[in-house]
């Protein structure tokens, strides 16, 4: 297994991952628009984001997006901001979450974060108790706005 930046032509899959949770989506079906096109790029031009992808010589099986936050908090250290976790819906439940998380949060560590924080909707009780087995404690109550 190898985790590492998706590339450009792995962006169908990746958007494939993002489309539905419960079923495998066809790469090939998905319609990249320029709005995509133009995210993906601002992503992969920016040395604080990066949306990695989990393979192992075949199709993309897994996928996140992160972002390395500056802060003055925590002795002035970054922070990672871990979003859009997904696993391929066929190959869920051998440990590739687990494989994906750790390796994503070894790679924050790596890089001087001092802690890695992610969000997850209220509703998937399953993948909070995925997260706390990785060690992750439920610590703040989020809010968002949509605009």
């Amino acid at each position: 297994m190898i985790l590492r930046p998706a590339t450009r032509a792995e962006l169908p899959a990746v958007l494939a991952l993002l489309a539905d949770e419960e079923q495998v989506v066809d790469p090939a079906t998905i319609v990249v628009t320029e709005a995509y096109e133009q995210a993906f790029a601002a992503i992969a031009d920016d040395p604080r984001n990066e949306v990695l992808v989990l393979v192992d010589g075949g199709p993309v099986l897994g996928c996140l997006q992160a972002t390395y936050i500056p802060g003055l908090g925590k002795g002035g250290a970054e922070r990672a901001l871990i979003e859009a976790v997904r696993i391929r819906a066929d190959r869920r439940g051998g440990g590739l979450g687990r494989e994906l998380m750790e390796r994503a949060v070894a790679r924050a560590r790596e890089r001087g974060c001092a802690l890695v924080q992610l969000t997850s909707d209220k509703r998937r009780t399953e993948a909070h108790r995925f997260y706390a087995s990785l060690g992750f404690a439920r610590s703040h109550d989020g809010f968002k706005l949509s605009l």
